[in-house]
């Protein structure tokens, strides 16, 4: 059997269920309303990253359609507020859940998304330089990006180390348990590359821009050497031991999170390049963003192929369709990070199938997030994503 399990964390105390719904609508399925903090693993906060990226794709599309801008901005202004409602309820767990809360890190499965809370925080502040400005004004957006992709890049290159630390030391692995999951830790410095390089111009010029620029580049040294060796293990796992639980199965598409993002970062910092880094060197940076561009981008499109027939075998597979979980926003933080890459290279080619490519891969994103924000909402509402999710078993043969 596979160590890939959803699992819940070890040292949890979950409330117990109750034998019948509490009472009919809102946190039904909750014994009583303070549970709702019982629960928080850092999943949660994928939510906050699914829901930003849909904000910040739309900012660059190659088609923009009347009042996209303005809706994009109020879904940034949606994911701020989840992030700022999930940090305040997570403060509220590890004050009263505490055992519950660190536990977390001892979970093989549920410690790599402690990648997802700097990742959101990210996203939300990206979203404010990109879209926010236009209410809070450049110098207060600036700062807001700067604040969150501080705590954020922090946040990123503690998980970076800390969670394969406890993979090579602490976790019981089994010789089948690579998942997608194994990407968020290492994902954040990629995250941070790209909205680094959105901060460069607007720092100081001199060895501000300069330090920031070199530092983004090592952080997509990080996450891509990091990736390769996990995507690596990965392809072994689903060649030899198979899919595996279906509820795992949209952990899947979280690789095309590091490759999308990487597309993106490499293209943003060779544009801010240009008047930081030497002649020869900008040049180079602007060479490397195209012809690393295309070629991942082209890897990317066949994993996205592998991952929807995956996902679609898997939801036959499973009889009721594929089952509901936080997973599910697995569909959407990467998707939209192929549309920010793909967005990239067609500004830079100019390309109209890549704009083309762009524009599909921005709505496959929409009707994934509204696919999964309303069964999120639903769930939430009922109180059944609060609840220990039940264990999953390895399905592959």
């Amino acid at each position: 059997m596979s160590a890939v399990v959803d699992s819940p964390a070890a040292g949890r105390t979950p409330p117990p269920h109750p034998a019948g719904p509490r009472r009919g609508g809102l946190l039904a399925a909750l014994r009583e309303p303070r549970d709702v903090f019982a629960q928080l693993p850092p999943n949660w906060f994928a939510a906050v990253m699914g829901t930003g990226i849909v904000a910040t794709a739309a900012a660059g599309l190659p088609v923009r359609p009347a009042g996209l801008r303005t809706a994009a901005t109020l879904v940034w202004a949606l994911a701020t507020v989840l992030l700022l409602a999930l940090t305040a309820a997570w403060a509220a767990h590890l004050r009263h859940h505490r055992r519950t809360a660190l536990g977390y890190a001892a979970d093989p499965v549920m410690a790599q998304f402690w990648g997802a809370p700097p990742m959101a925080a990210m996203t939300v502040g990206g979203g404010a330089l990109l879209l926010g400005r236009d209410w809070l004004g450049l110098p207060t957006a600036v700062a807001v990006d700067l604040l969150l992709w501080v705590v954020g890049t922090a946040g990123g290159l503690v998980t970076a180390v800390a969670v394969p630390y406890l993979m090579m030391t602490r976790h019981r692995v089994g010789p089948d348990a690579a998942f997608g999951g194994w990407l968020m830790p290492v994902v954040p410095p990629m995250v941070s590359a790209a909205n680094g390089a959105l901060l460069v111009p607007h720092l100081p010029a001199g060895q501000p821009r300069l330090n920031l620029l070199l530092a983004c580049y090592a952080m997509v040294g990080i996450s891509l050497f990091a990736t390769l060796i996990i995507v690596t293990q990965l392809w072994g796992r689903l060649v030899h031991h198979r899919v595996g639980a279906a509820r795992m199965v949209p952990t899947l598409w979280i690789v095309l999170g590091p490759l999308g993002q990487s597309i993106t970062a490499t293209h943003l910092l060779g544009t801010a390049a240009g008047g930081v880094l030497p002649a020869p060197y900008a040049g180079g940076a602007q060479v490397f963003a195209l012809l690393y561009g295309v070629p991942a981008l082209g890897f990317a499109l066949v994993w996205l192929a592998l991952a929807a027939v995956i996902t679609a075998r898997a939801a036959r597979s499973a009889g009721g369709g594929l089952p509901f979980a936080l997973t599910w926003w697995s569909f959407t933080f990467p998707v939209g990070t192929l549309v920010t890459g793909t967005t990239g290279l067609a500004a830079r080619t100019g390309s109209d199938l890549l704009a083309a490519l762009a524009v599909a891969l921005y709505l496959l994103l929409l009707c994934a997030w509204t696919t999964v924000a309303v069964r999120t909402a639903r769930g939430a509402w009922h109180g059944h994503l609060f609840l220990p999710a039940p264990p999953a078993r390895t399905a592959g043969s």
